[in-house]
């Protein structure tokens, strides 16, 4: 499936309110752009008026401007979305989404945009749209709403694109299972204003005897849920460390905090994010989900939000694949309509995202536009993620045959050597050959701009008939995509992807304008 990543960080040295829109990864070489925006003092008026209307905590604020507040959101300057009423919350969400579009996809941007989509279309496939973005005070704000005109659908719930949001700055994604079966581990923790047993009931029912009539059983994943109610943090994490799962549900209490938001597992008992994520990537959960309000909402001092402090962010950044959480408060009835359209779409072996688009627009159908609870939900995913969370059993594991090159048998060796001048050597092992700027890789390039983990020379074994081979191939791990290869139009870069290597290829690791290394195979 074609993905087009965009990110949005604000520029240091150009003024507090300037940002910088780009291209993070495209479907197409040339859909790298990039181009600088100020934020519209307007858009903070409008966001403003969304939080006192909407918001069940008090408001974060993005810029140092003081827009006039005293002058009304010209709401009326938009129609009201087909068949709905012409109340002020519906204008308001629409003309909010309307202007984060318009600040967003603008000249270049909206091209890529455009022409990624038309790529896709051309695939007969959707077009997978991931958001990054990198400002803590942007956070909070109901990205999925984005609109291009009025009456037509927003980014969440287009037809013909997924939406989900990312970062860069990330863990490696964990060695992950191939899965056939859902495997939750159902968590109720303590609020005394949820209906948890409720709540769990609904789900267990849905995964386990839910199964729509009109759905053949071999299309319909099995299904195994095991519930914790109000554990000690010990108990949890024995749980998770003793069975295999690759769902993490949580429902409960839970508030925004610097360590990545907090889960209030019994009275006067929590456990943070970071404390959550790492026992989750140690036991390879793929997907963690969160019924407790303000999952994704950043911690926040004097409306000031904290970096990386949403319990989503923390999760992905220590390397959980997907997170999905709420970004504001959810009523039960709410709540409970979306786990019954998730789960079913899950178990109907949908990826995580499309899973997440269904169960947005059956919250839509049941609560129509002008109530926030499809805006809720926010789905982060690994960079690195597919989002497919179990496979059917045609499309399982496959043991790989011996490949492995007789002992006797002479292969050439291959090396990657820098051309620096007095440039060192390295000879390529069979397997992997790690590259980064730490101590602890194979290959070590101690340059800022190289991360510590930056990518891999893969090298598998294969055969021309009898006669033994080896081929080798270059995966990019970089934090932000700065592993370049020389082709015909010039300096290349790999984003997160696997490209072959051919015996005199170039490659740069970090800045373009680093240090250039060549790949060879002797004898060729």
């Amino acid at each position: 499936m074609p993905s087009l990543n965009l990110a949005i960080a604000r520029l240091i040295n150009t003024g507090k309110d300037s940002f910088a829109i780009w291209v993070v990864k495209a479907p197409y070489p040339s859909g790298y752009v990039l181009r600088d925006s100020a934020w519209p003092p307007e858009l903070t008026k409008i966001w403003q008026e969304w939080q006192q209307m909407f918001a069940g905590h008090s408001g974060i604020y993005i810029s140092s401007s003081n827009p006039d507040l005293a002058k009304p959101v010209p709401w009326n300057l938009v129609s009201p979305p087909s068949g709905q009423n012409t109340g002020y919350g519906s204008r308001l969400m629409q003309y909010l989404g309307l202007n984060l579009w318009r600040w967003v996809f603008e000249g270049s941007i909206l091209g890529s945009l455009e022409r990624s989509r038309g790529l896709a279309m051309g695939q007969h496939t959707r077009l997978r749209f991931r958001l990054e973005v990198r400002d803590p005070d942007l956070m909070a704000l109901p990205w999925e709403i984005m609109q291009r005109e009025p009456g037509q659908s927003a980014i969440s719930l287009s037809p013909d694109l997924l939406f989900s949001r990312t970062t860069s700055e990330v863990e490696p994604l964990p060695s992950l299972r191939t899965d056939q079966a859902l495997k939750i581990l159902l968590v109720l923790g303590h609020d005394q204003n949820l209906q948890l047993q409720k709540e769990a009931a609904i789900l267990e029912q849905t995964l386990l005897n839910g199964m729509p009539a009109s759905i053949h059983s071999s299309a319909y994943a099995p299904c195994t849920v095991k519930t914790l109610l109000q554990p000690t943090p010990q108990e949890l994490i024995q749980e998770l460390e003793t069975k295999a799962y690759n769902v993490f549900f949580y429902a409960g209490h839970g508030l925004p905090n610097p360590d990545g938001g907090l889960l209030f597992l019994r009275p006067n008992m929590s456990l943070n994010g970071i404390e959550l994520a790492q026992v989750l990537t140690r036991n390879a959960i793929k997907l963690a989900v969160f019924n407790a309000c303000w999952g994704a909402q950043p911690a926040a001092v004097n409306h000031q939000a904290i970096p990386a402090s949403s319990l989503t962010e923390v999760l992905i950044r220590h390397g959980v694949p997907a997170v999905l959480a709420m970004r504001d408060e959810i009523a039960d009835h709410e709540s409970h309509s979306f786990i019954q359209a998730f789960a079913e779409a899950l178990r109907s072996r949908k990826p995580i995202d499309e899973a997440v688009a269904e169960a947005r627009q059956e919250l839509l159908t049941l609560y129509k536009y002008n109530q926030p609870a499809w805006t809720l939900p926010v789905l982060y995913l690994h960079p690195d993620f597919d989002g497919e969370l179990i496979k059917s059993f045609d499309e399982g594991i496959t043991e790989m045959p011996e490949t492995a090159i007789p002992s006797n048998a002479a292969v050439p060796m291959a090396c990657l050597r820098s051309l620096a001048p007095g440039g060192r050597s390295w000879f390529l092992r069979s397997g992997v050959t790690r590259i980064g700027r730490t101590k602890d890789n194979d290959i070590v390039i101690p340059e800022p701009s190289v991360s510590k983990r930056h990518a891999e020379i893969i090298c598998r074994n294969t055969f021309t008939g009898k006669i033994p081979a080896r081929a080798y191939y270059l995966r990019d791990f970089s934090t932000y995509g700065t592993t370049w290869f020389l082709s015909p139009n010039g300096w290349q870069q790999i984003l997160r992807e696997e490209v072959p290597l051919k015996s005199g290829m170039q490659l740069k690791f970090g800045s373009s304008k680093g240090e250039i290394w060549e790949f060879m195979i002797e004898n060729s």
